[in-house]
C-alpha cells in the first residue's frame, strides 16, 4: 500500500461529497484525515437537509454548497434545464478551484461529484472519484473518464472502469465507528436487555415501510427467541410504534445517533444493502440478513448483497418474495446454531478495510500526474 509522504508540502484539496449520507460521511472522514496531515480541505455539499444537518456537527471543517443536480431520463423535457444547471455548476466549480488554488479534487460519488471533477480535469488538476458499490452508478462511470485514479470500495467494481486507473481502497466508516464498543455498555446505553439475543433492524430512509411491516410480523413469532431494535426512519416511526405497542420485546426508535452502540448491542442485523451500511457491517463484524431496496438505481443494492452473501457474511432475500416466516426461520437458525453466526461474523470482518481513509489520503498525497485531457 502507498505510504504517506512526510516531505510533501501541504495541499489544497476539494472533496465533493454531498447529496446522501453514503457520500457525505466518507467524504468527511477523508477530510478529517487529510486535515490531520496538514492539508487544507474544502468540502462541497448540496443544499439538501441531510447535508445541512450533518455539516453542523463538524464546525472545524470548511463546507461550501453546490446545487445538487441529477441526470434526467433520456429523452426528456428536463434535459434543457439540466444542461443549464450543469453549466452553472461547472462555472461555480471553476471559480471555487481558483479561489482555493486547488491541487486535487476527489468526488465521493453521485452526480454532484461530476461538475467539480470535470472542472478540475479541464484545468489540469489531479482528480479522483470514489465508488463504494459493487455496481457503480452511471454518474460515477461518467465522472471516472475525467479522473487520474478511480478509488474502489470493493474489488468487484473494477471491471466497470479502466482497470489501470483503479485502486481498491475500501470505503471509510464514520469517525464514531472507528472504535468498536463493549456490548454490555452499548445495551445499557440503549436500554436493551443484557440476557437476550438482539436483532438490529435498519430499513433505511427509503422504502422502510414494507421491510418494517415484515419484521413486525416476524417479531410476533420470535417473542421467546430475541428482542428487536427497529430504527424506523421519521416517516414510519408513529405507525411502527403503534403496531408494536403490545410487544415489549420490540424497541422502536426513529433515528439513532449512536450507531456504534446499536451495532455493538446486536447479535445479528436485518438491513438494506446500501454501500455505507455494508461497510459498517463489515467493520463491526456483524452477520446480516440483507434485503436490497427494490427500487435502487440499476438494482445496485442487490449486487452489493450478492458480494456479501458470496463471501459467507450474509444471507440475501428479495423483498417481493420475502415473508415474515422467512425472517423468523433465519433468526431461529442463527440463534440455534451459534457456529453459523460466528462464521458469518468472521466472514464479515474479513471484508473490512479498516485503513480505508488512510489509503485514500495516501493516494491523494502520492499521485503526481494530472488527468489527461482526452
Amino acid at each position: 500500500m502507498t505510504q504517506p509522504s512526510p516531505t510533501r508540502s501541504p495541499l489544497n484539496i476539494v472533496i465533493a461529497c454531498g447529496g446522501t449520507g453514503g457520500h457525505l460521511f466518507p467524504g468527511i472522514a477523508v477530510a478529517q484525515e487529510l486535515k490531520k496531515r496538514g492539508h487544507k480541505v474544502t468540502l462541497l455539499i448540496s443544499q439538501k437537509k441531510v447535508d445541512a444537518q450533518a455539516s453542523k456537527n463538524y464546525g472545524d471543517l470548511d463546507f461550501r454548497v453546490i446545487e445538487a443536480i441529477a441526470m434526467p431520463k433520456i429523452p426528456s423535457l428536463g434535459l434543457l434545464g439540466f444542461g443549464l444547471r450543469l453549466y452553472k455548476a461547472i462555472r461555480f466549480s471553476r471559480s471555487l478551484l481558483d479561489e482555493v488554488n486547488a491541487d486535487a479534487v476527489i468526488g465521493m460519488g453521485g452526480f454532484t461529484s461530476f461538475p467539480p471533477v470535470y472542472a478540475a480535469h479541464r484545468k489540469g488538476i489531479r482528480t479522483y472519484v470514489h465508488d463504494s458499490n459493487a455496481l457503480p452508478g452511471k454518474a460515477n462511470r461518467m465522472t471516472a473518464k475525467c479522473c487520474t485514479n478511480v478509488l474502489l470500495g470493493i474489488e468487484e467494481a473494477r471491471h466497470y472502469f479502466n482497470a489501470a486507473k483503479c485502486i481498491v481502497t475500501g470505503t471509510p466508516v464514520r469517525q464514531e465507528m472507528a472504535v468498536r464498543k463493549n456490548r454490555r455498555e452499548a445495551r445499557a446505553e440503549l436500554n436493551l436487555p443484557q440476557d437476550r439475543r438482539v436483532v438490529l433492524v435498519m430499513g433505511g430512509s427509503q422504502g422502510a415501510r414494507n421491510l418494517n411491516s415484515l419484521v413486525i410480523e416476524a417479531a410476533r413469532q420470535c417473542a421467546e427467541l430475541c428482542d428487536f431494535l427497529i430504527i424506523t426512519g421519521a416517516a414510519d416511526f408513529a405507525r411502527v410504534s403503534q403496531l408494536t405497542a403490545d410487544m415489549p420485546h420490540v424497541h422502536v426508535i426513529e433515528f439513532c445517533s449512536a450507531m456504534a452502540s446499536a451495532y455493538a448491542a446486536a447479535d445479528v442485523v436485518v438491513s438494506r444493502s446500501g454501500a455505507s451500511s455494508l461497510t459498517e457491517l463489515a467493520h463491526m463484524g456483524k452477520a446480516a440478513l440483507l434485503v436490497p431496496y427494490p427500487f435502487a438505481a440499476d438494482d445496485h443494492q442487490a449486487h452489493n448483497a450478492r458480494v456479501f452473501a458470496a463471501h459467507g457474511a450474509a444471507r440475501m432475500m428479495r423483498e417481493n418474495t420475502l415473508t415474515p416466516d422467512d425472517i423468523a426461520a433465519f433468526l431461529k437458525e442463527g440463534f440455534t446454531d451459534s457456529a453459523l453466526l460466528a462464521s458469518m461474523n468472521e466472514c464479515a470482518l474479513r471484508l473490512d478495510m479498516p485503513d480505508a481513509v488512510s489509503r485514500i489520503a495516501n493516494v491523494i498525497e502520492n499521485t503526481d500526474s494530472p488527468a489527461s485531457h482526452d
